[in-house]
């Protein structure tokens, strides 16, 4: 092994297919990202060089800071939601003795394998503010509360992060479940004898040596949140006016609605960055130091 690792040209040799398909499928097109958004084009011509005028307006449009703020909004859901619940489930799923806790496993995850489209169409009629299970659910209870969820501009955002934030918790409980499996039982057997609760020693024993599966779970929870699109494309349009906008919805409304290629790239590019820069910041602020068993 130690030879073969040694083999320069064998490493080249093995790795090269990966970095083409890599390079071919993700990085030249981010280049090109970035290459387009420094013109005024419309997908077809030539283009005409403008240099930062994509980001100047980009920085100018009202709709971008609210699809900026959109998208922290649904990052923010998305992390407590699945992240939060999905530990709940995972740490309750791990102590239960009984056969049947397979269902459950099962019957969490079942939201993740299906069609968005059948998702999103199950959440409108949820939502509905005539006929919809959430207001009926308020009648049921007594309450005179009602609301039309995804016609008014400050509910409908939350209403829709929460949508997605449904349909992947069943992922997110997964990894999570795997990692709680992972931590040896004779950690917690020797808290119990010590006293410990089993919420305490989950709560100092296998919580902190789950760091290192909540910093990707953050990461995929805070960047599906910051790339969000399809849920807003199908359930409001963008709409109620503007009010639920992501840069991915901006983006796709300057290429392929106003066909303004360069704009979009901008905005694609800004989203990258923005990507990029949350990625960096939560792998060099959570579990920094590795925990090893």
């Amino acid at each position: 092994m130690g030879k073969f690792l040694g083999n320069k040209v064998a490493i080249l040799l093995f790795t090269l297919p990966a970095l083409l398909l890599y390079t071919i499928i993700v990085f030249y097109p981010i280049v090109q990202t970035f290459f387009r958004s420094l013109y005024e084009w419309d997908g077809l011509s030539a283009g005409t060089f403008i240099f930062f005028d994509n980001y100047k307006r980009l920085f100018d449009d009202h709709i971008f800071y609210t699809s900026l703020k959109n998208g922290l909004i649904f990052a923010g859901i998305l992390a407590f939601v699945q992240i939060g619940i999905g530990s709940l489930l995972a740490l309750a799923i791990s102590e239960m003795k009984f056969k049947g806790k397979q269902i459950l496993r099962i019957s969490y995850f079942i939201p993740v394998v299906l069609s968005i489209t059948v998702v999103c169409q199950l959440w409108l009629s949820i939502y509905n503010g005539q006929y919809g299970l959430m207001n009926k659910l308020f009648e049921l209870l007594g309450m005179e509360y009602r609301q039309d969820w995804l016609s008014n501009e400050k509910t409908a955002i939350i209403a829709i992060a929460f949508v997605n934030a449904w349909q992947y918790m069943g992922y997110q409980f997964a990894l999570i479940l795997a990692a709680v499996k992972s931590v040896p039982e004779q950690y917690l057997e020797a808290a119990r004898i010590d006293g410990a609760s089993r919420i305490k020693a989950h709560w100092k024993i296998t919580i902190p040596m789950l760091a290192e599966t909540y910093k990707f779970c953050l990461v995929l929870a805070v960047t599906g949140g910051l790339n969000a699109f399809a849920n807003m494309f199908i359930m409001t349009g963008g709409g109620p006016g503007n009010s639920t906008y992501t840069l991915t919805y901006l983006m796709y409304r300057a290429a392929f609605r106003t066909g303004e290629f360069g704009y979009g790239s901008a905005a694609a590019a800004f989203l990258v960055i923005e990507c990029l820069i949350v990625t960096l910041l939560i792998n060099r602020f959570i579990a920094r130091e590795k925990i090893t068993y």
